[in-house]
């Protein structure tokens, strides 16, 4: 064979290939080391967290405020007309 057919073989058997010895796993760590490092891991995720400003906070607290009475008029307003509907259909007493 020619140093490049078997220079192939080999480096396909390192790349785990379908023979050779099966690689080496990673030791897992204990039950407490994995939580300590998932809460190393939350603490510097929240000190990433950008707090907004109050005037920040008081927009973003009267837009939700708005969108929801928004919302609540519309479901009323359906509400309102579907029941009529139903008494008009079904004829209710008025």
């Amino acid at each position: 064979m020619t140093e490049t057919q078997t220079g192939g073989a080999e480096s396909s058997r390192r790349a785990g290939g379908s023979g050779g010895a099966r690689p080496a796993r990673r030791e897992r760590a204990g039950l407490f080391a994995r939580i300590g490092l998932f809460l190393r891991q939350v603490v510097a995720e929240l000190k990433k967290v950008v707090r907004p400003t109050r005037q920040e906070l008081i927009t973003y607290t009267s837009v939700v405020l708005v969108f929801v009475l928004a919302v609540m008029l519309y479901v009323s307003g359906l509400d309102f007309g579907f029941g009529k509907l139903v008494l008009v259909v079904f004829g209710g007493d008025s």
